[in-house]
């Protein structure tokens, strides 16, 4: 076993090194192309068609622009695969985590992943990317290989990229949405919820590996990545996109995985915690679409978050700039405890997860304390970690269909 752990942080180095090599060479060369504005995909090669339709499901694509000039793709599953009418079904918002895409909620067989599942029990299904993703490149005025293009953090992500999705779906289908959110889907939500933004678009929230206090996380990687900040002295060598996805490292992991014996669910393990519910295959179909890029600046806010155990808005560090963006020495908290009692929350955590540890998972339900009882469902999966909850065997029956059990009642 500790051989294997091994070999999975030299592997998981690996990528992270070809990252920031491969972003060099992008960063010294973008002169070439600064007046090339990156644009969404067209239908014929976006998740619809890829991900979607090839499984007998109607898709379209959609294509959001938010406030500060980011372009973002998005899929709709209006009806389930045995057809219906649409427009009167209720819409649900699909926001994936840290590093992944919206394929995040379609790396499982039809009957196994949440939005095929969602679609098929009578919702409207609609599937968001955050900018930098794959599919959501795309920007007004700026090119991806402008170190500008990725100057935000996740609090960019809960000013404009959450406002701009819910007020699209909201327009589209004229009516209040649920939203479930993995990993930074969930950070994302809380923080919106905690400034009370939003609520007039929402019935519900579901928050599966709920990201809030990230001080006890336990995963090696992340962890260590943190207390060496790792992150930020790729930030100060002008590396402005963090994309752990090299074709060379992809090429090898998927040729490590397919020798007979290797189990390369293993691989995840240093980042994710324990999984317990993976089919070894999914590994292959993971790679084939993930990870996906970020910001190396919300590397660094996370960063921060793991090594203060607080939840603030990216900290410039020096006090003239924090000045400049809020107005005060020190970056602004978000509240948790400003989230309103009467707000319907599912939150579902597992026991073996190491980034949203079961220790920091207690201390967001501490601010939740005062929440309605009736607005508020728990559920702790003793055995899940946190890649579990988009790509386990089983996460329909032990976690999906008590959160549509969920949205049924809101």
């Amino acid at each position: 076993m500790e051989v294997a752990d091994s070999v999975t942080c030299i592997i998981l180095l690996i990528l992270f090194c070809g990252s920031a090599a491969g972003n060099r060479k992008a960063l010294y060369s973008f002169k070439a192309q600064e007046n090339a504005i990156a644009m969404a995909p067209s239908s014929d090669n976006g998740i619809c068609k890829l991900m979607v339709e090839t499984h007998g499901y109607d898709c379209e694509e959609h294509t959001v622009t938010t406030q500060d000039g980011y372009i973002l793709s998005m899929q709709r599953i209006p009806v389930g695969r045995s057809g219906g009418t649409p427009g009167n079904r209720p819409p649900v918002l699909l926001q994936h985590g840290i590093l992944m895409d919206g394929i995040t909620w379609l790396l499982l067989p039809p009957q196994q992943s949440l939005a095929f599942v969602l679609s098929d029990n009578g919702y409207d299904v609609w599937i968001a990317n955050s900018r930098g993703t794959k599919y959501s490149k795309g920007h007004k005025s700026l090119s991806p290989n402008d170190p500008a293009y990725w100057d935000w953090s996740w609090d960019e992500l809960v000013a404009y990229d959450l406002p701009a999705t819910f007020q699209h779906v909201y327009d589209q289908t004229g009516q209040k949405l649920h939203y479930v959110g993995h990993s930074q889907g969930t950070l994302i939500a809380l923080a919106a919820l905690s400034k009370d933004q939003l609520l007039n678009m929402l019935r519900s929230a579901a928050l599966l590996c709920p990201i809030a206090y990230m001080g006890q996380m336990t995963s090696p990687l992340a962890k260590n990545a943190a207390e060496n900040f790792i992150a930020e002295a790729v930030y100060w060598l002008g590396l402005s996109e963090f994309d752990p996805r090299g074709d060379a490292v992809v090429n090898l992991l998927k040729d490590i995985c397919s020798k007979p014996g290797i189990d390369c669910t293993n691989l995840l393990t240093s980042f994710t915690g324990q999984n317990c519910c993976l089919n070894s295959s999914i590994v292959n179909i993971f790679l084939d679409h993930e990870p996906q890029p970020s910001a190396t600046k919300n590397m660094v806010h996370l960063a921060q978050m793991i090594r203060q155990g607080t939840i603030k808005m990216y900290d410039y560090i020096d006090e003239v700039e924090n000045m400049k963006h809020y107005g005060q020495a020190t970056p602004p908290a978000y509240n948790m405890t400003s989230i309103p009692n009467d707000f319907p929350v599912f939150l579902s955590y597992g026991g073996e997860d190491a980034l949203s540890d079961v220790n920091d998972v207690k201390l967001l339900l501490g601010s939740l304390k005062d929440h309605d009882g009736d607005k508020l469902v728990v559920q702790y999966r003793y055995d899940y970690a946190h890649a579990d909850y988009v790509m386990a065997e089983n996460a329909k029956q032990e976690v999906y269909d008590p959160l549509i059990a969920f949205f049924r009642l809101q």
